[in-house]
């Protein structure tokens, strides 16, 4: 996964080799902001305090723009009856080009050192002179421009304007407030919210509307970083065909990050990889560089294991050949034990060529090495922090741990119900998956499920001695918050509070680090300033410290990287009390829930053991509902059939592409 700094500074064009004319939309998670990205956002909010939700996204189309606002400024200047007005029109045009430049070469000379440097240096000057010149140019006093003078801008304004309108009518060809109409739909907006003020939007609806206006951009490079948090599965998939359409019609390249597999297996051809603070490149979807990865592992810890072996027994043969070389004054076998210790020293290792050919001193190991050969180095995993949930705390009697029975919901006595007869019975044990449309009602059904909300009609009841745990979909926006009340409040000590001092110091740390908060991260980092991964770490040590039978879990994927989502299925998956989950990541939802291993996608290292338990729990009910239309309706085929569902739907909500 790249860092979102390196996002950024790609973004900025301060990675070297990106030119200036390259073109980059990116839409980066305002969670990772620094103080200067705070500041831009402080005054982006001033110019869209006014924009409706429409006009910010065709707003951020800044090619068009720009076109658009030099030809409106030199338009009004031919307007007018004065002839110098186009003048100095074109000459403010000419400056504010020369300004650009100067930046940009400012810029420049700021990230090269070396002969690099002093050209870029070089460059500055240059622009600083051209600078000063227009600047000049601009302020010249109207009465000591010569006719000749005024007639060559005036040609330079009229042909510079033709260029502009060359330039819109070929942009026009794309009608694109229809595409941005289009794009607002897919991504979940309804027509009547175009019009709403941008600034009156929630969190979860900016980073959409934040998401179509890169989406609607002809840029070079896009870069989208978690573009499907705050998407229901017909956004996601929405999304994933608008992806690939924009590969076969565009010349735009997408960088992508994201936590969710299938997401990234559907989109993505290249996988880019940062480890050791190095870039390594595979062609291939994500499914594929996981499969190549288990096979690299196992062939060089084959060739690994079988050198060991050889040199073990020429290590043997070294020592007897030196002992007996000693017993018998034999200086032969002395050189012979030397000699074969010298070729063991420097010829053990790689001993194959890079394309798995024969291995050639010149030409594969060129250069000064204190070896003829590469150290042998297997792969190992990257994998996220390891999660452990504690096991759920044993029943004294069965019995169903909560029973919703003909559950009616409205939010309004005349109004139509938001859930419509619905049913629903958990065990111990059991795995039930919720999925469905943003506002179908999800939410409402789990707060009433969790007691934090009462029905309008039917009855839910819950086992006796019931300990449930509850992950709510807001719980990382609740921890901010009181991060932000007491600037001193640690994970530690908000646990303290949590608990009551019902646990020792010791287990709460014990707690925290089985769940990737360790040491100073525990005790000594404030809350306000934990990362969204490490608050959805805290928020679940809140859910699971008093061990619950029922772990209710709403939208928890959101603010995770792609490797302790892993870790998160594994743990779910060997957790001994029953689940409900609420989630769009189809990968987890198969996993958890539907308890399938995908061989597709490797992860034998990481369910390890799971078969076992399921084995050894054959009466665990597994099941997938979609809720829509205020009723609950079973998947039979699981999330996939979900899925399907959605796709008939999604061809027809996408743009024409231009």
């Amino acid at each position: 996964m790249l860092p979102a700094a390196l996002l950024r500074a790609m973004a900025d064009k301060l990675v070297p080799g990106i030119p200036h004319s390259t073109r980059i939309a990116i839409l980066q998670q305002t969670e990772t902001a620094s103080e200067e990205d705070v500041k831009d956002f402080a005054a982006e909010e001033a110019e869209n305090k006014h924009k409706t939700v429409l006009q910010y996204v065709l707003s951020s189309d800044h090619s068009r723009n720009e076109v658009v606002q030099k030809m409106n400024f030199l338009s009004k200047a031919f307007e007018t009856e004065d002839p110098m007005q186009p003048v100095s029109a074109i000459r403010k045009v000419r400056h504010d080009k020369a300004e650009k430049e100067l930046f940009l070469a400012q810029k420049n000379a700021s990230l090269k050192s070396g002969a690099r440097g002093l050209q870029a240096r070089k460059d500055l000057k240059a622009a600083e002179d051209k600078f000063q010149a227009s600047l000049e140019i601009l302020n010249q006093e109207k009465e000591l421009i010569d006719a000749d003078t005024v007639q060559e801008d005036t040609q330079a304004a009229v042909d510079t304007l033709q260029d502009l309108q060359a330039q819109f009518e070929a942009m026009k060809v794309v009608d694109i407030e229809q595409q941005a109409r289009q794009i607002l739909i897919g991504l979940g907006f309804h027509e009547t919210t175009f019009d709403k003020p941008f600034l009156t939007l929630s969190g979860g609806w900016r980073m959409r509307c934040m998401l179509a206006s890169v989406l609607i951009q002809s840029p070079d490079f896009m870069i989208l970083d978690e573009p499907t948090n705050f998407l229901d599965l017909l956004g996601v998939v929405w999304l994933e065909n608008y992806l690939r359409q924009l590969k076969d019609t565009s010349q735009t390249t997408i960088i992508l990050v994201s936590h969710d597999r299938d997401f990234v297996n559907a989109v993505c051809e290249e996988i880019i990889i940062l480890r050791d603070q190095k870039l390594t490149y595979f062609k291939g979807n994500l499914s594929a560089y996981e499969k190549d990865f288990e096979e690299q592992k196992l062939y060089w810890g084959r060739m690994k294991e079988a050198q060991e072996r050889q040199i073990a027994h020429m290590e043997a043969t070294i020592r007897e050949t030196t002992k007996t070389g000693k017993k018998t004054n034999d200086d032969n076998k002395l050189r012979m034990a030397k000699s074969r210790q010298k070729k063991l020293d420097d010829r053990m290792g790689v001993q194959v060529s890079a394309t798995g050919g024969r291995f050639k001193l010149n030409r594969d190991r060129a250069g000064w090495h204190s070896s003829s050969r590469e150290e042998i180095e297997v792969p190992t995993d990257e994998k996220g922090t390891s999660l452990i949930l504690p096991d759920a705390t044993e029943l004294r009697y069965p019995g169903p741990l909560i029973s919703a029975e003909g559950i009616v919901f409205k939010y309004k006595p005349n109004g139509a119900p938001v859930l419509d007869g619905v049913d629903l019975v958990m065990h111990m044990g059991d795995r039930v998956g919720l999925m469905g449309l943003n506002g179908c009602g999800k939410s409402t059904l789990i707060r009433l499920l969790v007691g934090n909300a009462l029905p309008t009609k039917g009855k839910i009841s819950t086992h006796s001695r019931l300990k449930l745990g509850y992950y709510a979909q807001h719980s990382i926006e609740d921890l901010q918050e009181q991060g932000q009340t007491d600037p001193n409040l640690t994970a530690l000590g908000l646990m303290a509070k949590e608990t009551d001092g019902t646990m020792s110091e010791g287990h709460l740390r014990g707690l925290l680090s089985s769940l990737g908060l360790q040491g100073r991260i525990a005790s000594d980092v404030p809350v306000s300033r934990l990362s969204g991964g490490q608050l959805v770490r805290l928020a679940l040590a809140k859910v699971i410290w008093n061990s619950p039978h029922l772990l209710v879990l709403d939208e928890i994927t959101t603010h995770l990287d792609f490797h302790t989502v892993t870790a998160l299925a594994s743990a779910l998956s060997s957790f001994n009390g029953a689940i409900l989950l609420v989630s769009h990541d189809r990968f987890l939802v198969r996993s958890v829930i539907e308890g399938k291993r995908d061989e597709e996608h490797q992860l034998d290292d990481d369910f390890e053991g799971i078969d076992d338990e399921m084995d050894e729990s054959q009466s665990r009910r597994r099941a997938v509902y979609v809720l829509k239309g205020g009723k609950l309706k079973e998947q039979n085929k699981g999330v996939e059939q979900f899925e399907q569902s959605l796709v008939k739907r999604v061809q027809k909500m996408l743009p024409a592409q231009g």
